[in-house]
């Protein structure tokens, strides 16, 4: 079964002050400073992560506190976030986990169950071909790391948190493994 798993890449050091991994992701995606907010938006995270059933890691609520739904590298990868206001719109996340049960019940995600189980794989977003990255729901939300599933089959994981993946994944210092290399645009997107 493990013969899908590629590997796992971990960081030179994992950030954990969410400023700082923001901070990073911004340098290696110069076009995103454009869309930062000058103050953090009041987002109701109690909202969020009711209807989630979990709280959430804290450089992702950063990252939606200064920043607006975006996409990168020529809209390969939409970075969807919670906005002011439409804390309840969270139909891909639940999408994402139908599409995660399906493959555990399909026996294709290498044994690694959805959210809720335990350490479940939780669905932060896709790419414009399908490629998913998720959580993996071990520990406290600042201990979760990254998994990609490739569309090809191959699974691997980054022993961080998401918005440092996404940093190192354009800047190069992550190896892509199945994914295109990235580019430093970013845009808004259009909801």
């Amino acid at each position: 079964m493990d013969d899908d798993l590629i590997g796992t890449q971990a960081p030179r050091g994992r950030i954990t002050d969410p400023a700082e991994a923001v901070h990073r992701l911004e340098r290696a995606v110069p076009d995103l400073a454009r869309y930062r907010r000058p103050e953090p938006a009041p987002i109701a995270w109690s909202t969020v992560e009711e209807d989630l059933g979990t709280a959430l890691p804290s450089d992702y609520k950063h990252l939606a506190e200064y920043y607006p739904s975006f996409t990168m590298s020529h809209d390969f990868i939409h970075v969807g976030l919670p906005q002011p206001g439409r804390e309840r719109e969270n139909a891909g996340v639940f999408e994402g986990l139908v599409i995660l049960q399906d493959w555990w019940e399909a026996d294709m995600s290498l044994g690694m169950r959805p959210y809720p189980a335990p350490g479940g794989l939780f669905p932060f977003n896709d790419t414009v071909v399908g490629d998913f990255i998720l959580w993996r729901t071990v520990g406290t939300p600042d201990d979760w790391t990254v998994t990609v599933a490739n569309r090809d089959g191959g699974w691997w994981h980054y022993s961080a948190g998401v918005v440092q993946f996404l940093a190192e994944l354009v800047d190069g210092t992550l190896e892509p493994w199945g994914l295109p290399v990235m580019h430093t645009d970013a845009r808004a997107a259009h909801s």
